[in-house]
């Protein structure tokens, strides 16, 4: 079974790559730039039809695609490329690929939603406190109470009861600053010693809590939409606290995974779920984070990322500016093509690592 959910991690991979290609494309038609060939699919082409000046085609190999626009690199004199046009434009272009895949994010957590609510009656926790646990000794005026939603944990803001546990667990300090709605009022409590401690559940078990009980409310079309929404907030917070991590050295270069690590967790997920049913589920669950993900890294002040590509057009607009001539477009060609060398490199060695790890 566990095949079959790879299939599905693969497909939907280059499904998300092929996404966010369409998002530059179509933004550059809105915009009339020029656009060579718009492929779905990697590799030699099985068919391919030219419709005005771009050539439309399907590739042999099912993972991603491209969208090969005209003076992309700086190097074209064509009026109807790339860098000929208005540095906003550009900027469009460049976020239309990471807008695609935060769009394909939500629809796939919205689509989850109201499949849940369709099934019958499904209830969403919230970041309101619903009661505490028996013994939890946080529960009074100078403290928390029924009803408190928990809007903020050490500055960060809570949409939902995920928001809480991931900043809870970032700092591990003995206090938290938090910030509560309280009657339509807001409340703070700094350095408030909140903290992880034993408490027995329902089924007799010892467990490690907070000792806080949420309220939960019934799924409709709104709040679907608005749990999508959270959700998509989560994934992008989860990616900015992961690479904190990797730059203040909590984690390391072996902690990334490239698409092969990618695939073999959504076969594992797959596997691991119940049925079919919640296999399914729990997998498209885990393709809406890396829609977000990728929306996200892409986004990144790297060379050859979108990220890269806008921060340095912004920079040389810049410069362009002060000395009142526009540098050349090469040079930032230059500076990408050395970005996308080392970039292919990184993911040749997480690639390899995913494949160690497999044996």
């Amino acid at each position: 079974m566990s095949v079959f959910y790879i299939l599905i991690g693969i497909l939907m991979f280059g499904v998300l790559i092929a996404v966010h290609e369409a998002g530059h494309f179509s933004v550059s038609k809105l915009f009339h730039i020029k656009v060579n060939e718009f492929s779905i699919g990697m590799g030699p082409a099985v068919w391919q039809k030219k419709k005005g000046e771009t050539a439309y085609s399907f590739r042999a190999f099912p993972v991603g695609g491209f969208c090969a626009i005209e003076g992309e690199d700086g190097k074209s004199d064509d009026p109807g490329a790339f860098t000929k046009k208005p540095i906003w434009q550009r900027v469009c272009v460049l976020l239309a690929g990471s807008g695609a895949n935060l769009l394909t994010g939500f629809i796939i957590a919205l689509c989850l939603y109201l499949g849940y609510c369709a099934a019958g009656d499904y209830m969403v926790p919230t970041a309101r406190l619903a009661g505490f646990m028996e013994g939890c000794p946080y529960e009074g005026a100078d403290g928390l109470l029924t009803g408190d939603r928990i809007v903020s944990v050490n500055g960060w803001r809570v949409n939902s009861t995920r928001d809480f546990s991931l900043f809870m667990s970032l700092d591990g300090g003995e206090t938290v600053d938090l910030v509560l709605r309280r009657d339509g009022k807001r409340v703070k409590l700094e350095d408030y010693p909140l903290q992880l401690r034993e408490y027995t559940d329902e089924a007799g078990n010892t467990v490690l809590k907070y000792g806080l009980l949420f309220d939960r409310e019934t799924l409709t079309l709104g709040v679907a939409l608005r749990e999508a929404w959270y959700d998509c907030a989560y994934y992008a917070r989860v990616v900015w606290v992961s690479l904190k991590y990797l730059i203040s050295g909590r984690a390391g270069i072996n902690d990334l995974s490239g698409p092969v690590g990618i695939v073999k967790t959504i076969g594992e997920v797959g596997a691991q779920s119940a049925n079919v049913g919640e296999g399914l589920a729990n997998v498209f669950g885990l393709i809406a984070f890396i829609a977000v993900n990728l929306a996200v890294m892409n986004l990144l002040p790297i060379p050859a990322l979108d990220g890269g590509h806008i921060f340095s057009m912004l920079v040389f607009w810049l410069i362009g500016k002060l000395i009142r001539r526009q540098p050349s477009p090469k040079i930032e060609g230059y500076i990408h093509t050395a970005g996308l060398v080392l970039l292919l490199g990184l993911m040749a060695f997480v690639m390899f690592n995913d494949i160690r790890k497999l044996f």
